[in-house]
């Protein structure tokens, strides 16, 4: 049985994920790591929460022992790093926890896991040499999308909001991992993703709840912006 590690999986894509993820791979186990801040919530897994191969753990990704002493209770083959600051409105109250979750989170657990599962430089233990870490990122690390074409791989990196820029900053810590330490790692620029359990702040619910209440829909800018779903 190989256990991978995902943190955030109490949110919308997380929570989405973990249940596919176990239908389709029986010889896998996970254990989410999530501190449950606003966009978290336990009952957003209730169907899993009897399933012998999941574990729940509440903690927070930023404190570097709990995370090395999960890796040596667990011998993680994998992680998935869903967790992540996203919603833009709360940076103007909350800078450092954008800073610090976005950020010093992504090097805690790129840092653990290289310490874990590699000897030296480029060489991984023969226990793990299979293992990778997956990284969940934003499209918004591109900048805005003109009116015409897609974000691509090839397309530079130009974040124009705080929330942006700290997440294009763990992206590159991934980059630097992979470079310097030759480190089996992905990392994935999501477009808009919108389903069932999604957070009451993103734009589809809102509309669609003020709609439904009669509220007034507040329309960003000049309401000309575009978005890739």
């Amino acid at each position: 049985m190989r256990i991978i590690l995902i943190t955030g999986g109490a949110g919308f894509i997380g929570s989405n994920f973990i249940p596919y993820f176990l239908e389709k791979n029986l010889n896998y186990s996970v254990v989410n790591l999530d501190l449950l801040a606003y966009a978290g919530n336990s009952l957003n897994l209730k169907e899993v929460e009897n399933n012998s191969n999941y574990k729940f753990i509440k903690g927070d990704i930023c404190e570097r022992k709990l995370v090395a002493s999960l890796f040596k209770e667990y011998n993680f083959n994998g992680v998935i790093y869903f967790a992540a600051e996203s919603h833009t409105d709360n940076f103007v109250e909350n800078p450092d926890t954008f800073v610090k979750t976005n950020v010093f989170a992504t090097f805690t657990l790129l840092d653990v896991a290289k310490n874990y599962w590699m000897d030296s430089l480029s060489r991984y233990k023969a226990a793990f040499k299979n293992a990778r870490f997956h990284h969940i990122s934003t499209d918004e690390v591109y900048g805005t999308l003109g009116k015409k074409g897609l974000f691509t791989e090839q397309t530079p990196y130009a974040p124009n909001t705080p929330c942006s820029a700290s997440k294009a900053s763990s992206d590159f810590s991934v980059r630097s991992y992979f470079h310097r330490h030759s480190m089996n790692l992905g990392n994935t620029n999501f477009s808009y993703n919108y389903s069932l359990k999604q957070h009451n702040e993103k734009l589809i619910p809102k509309i669609i709840r003020k709609a439904l209440s009669g509220d007034k829909i507040h329309i960003y800018g000049d309401g000309k912006n575009l978005m890739d779903i």
